[in-house]
């Protein structure tokens, strides 16, 4: 048979928007990156319930601390060449900001504390700040008026125009701009409790919807999303069993240490026996967190500039790049 005949193999990426590493392909692209964390700085990073290794920083965060720093570096140059072509005078720089966003229980705040610790560890030393999305989110209080407390993390429950206005502050170069504080202990946003970012080089914004779109108001006004002040977003992924497992674990963990804090708004849940307490991670899991990340959180992965795929030990399996 004519070999010229013979249709060439499918390849499985033609048509995606991304490049698919596998973990190995992924860590050979650390190039010459150096490891600036000790296992002792790992300890102070991780989350309960979300082990990380000096393992997976050299294979998956070295790498993409790489990535940032060109990604930032490109960026920097357009902006001086932009000044150029405009003849204008100079202006104050414009900060990178990185958006992380994935589902309860994936490991969003780790992941965003390792970056932040990382990039601030570059040969130029910049300067990184780390907010949540979280203190955006309505008071208790408000939440109750609403109906909306068995609501609470979806995005009908956070100030959205709040966010907007922070980020666009940020993003405007202002030299002081606030945000809101949100206590887990307390389960509540903090009255008059601030954190103030003063024009950071690069700002990391982590939260459940951060890649979510707004919704178009009835007067048809156009609104940004969050995520069109992102310069690079990533997003954790894992499968829904293994949120599940570990939802459900972290919740029982923290029953024998956070909840037992006097102060805590689940102390109640410290003080159950064991079976009722699993009843009741369940029911969170499943008429909560399990909606939000169906209805809110999953549809918005194809938006990230990075995929981070775990695997049932919280292992980085692979990795997806969009392309440019």
């Amino acid at each position: 048979m004519d070999q010229r005949l013979i249709p060439a193999p499918a390849d499985p990426e033609l048509g995606s928007p991304y490049r698919s590493f596998t973990r190995d392909e992924w860590a050979h692209l650390r190039a010459d990156t150096p490891l600036t964390l000790s296992v002792d700085d790992l300890t102070k990073l991780q989350s309960i319930n979300d082990p990380i290794s000096l393992d997976e920083i050299v294979a998956i965060y070295l790498p993409l601390s790489r990535l940032l720093s060109l990604y930032v570096a490109a960026t920097q140059g357009l902006f001086k060449a932009t000044q150029r072509f405009l003849m204008a005078e100079a202006e104050v720089k414009v900060p990178y900001i990185i958006g992380v966003a994935g589902s309860v229980a994936v490991g969003k705040s780790t992941t965003a504390r390792v970056l932040k610790a990382l990039l601030s560890r570059w040969p130029n030393t910049p300067k990184v700040e780390l907010v949540t999305t979280d203190g955006f989110l309505l008071p208790n209080a408000e939440l109750e008026r609403r109906g909306l407390m068995q609501r609470k993390g979806f995005p009908e429950s956070y100030d959205g125009s709040a966010i907007l206005r922070f980020l666009s502050d940020v993003k405007a170069g202002k030299p002081s701009v606030s945000a809101p504080v949100y206590s887990h202990l307390v389960y509540d946003v903090m009255p008059g409790e601030e954190v103030t970012v003063e024009r950071p080089d690069i700002l990391i914004l982590e939260g459940l919807n951060v890649l979510q779109p707004s919704r178009m108001p009835k007067d048809g006004k156009v609104i940004p999303f969050v995520s069109d002040y992102f310069d690079f977003s990533v997003y954790l992924d894992a499968d829904e069993n293994d949120l599940h497992r570990w939802y459900v674990n972290r919740f029982m963990t923290l029953r024998q240490t956070a909840f037992r804090d006097p102060r805590s708004f689940f102390r109640k849940y410290a003080e159950i026996d064991e079976d009722e307490a699993l009843s009741i991670a369940e029911k969170l899991w499943s008429g909560i967190n399990l909606p939000n990340l169906q209805e809110n959180i999953l549809p918005t992965r194809q938006r990230a500039s990075l995929i981070l795929t775990k695997g049932a030990s919280h292992r980085i399996q692979q990795v997806a790049l969009r392309r440019l």
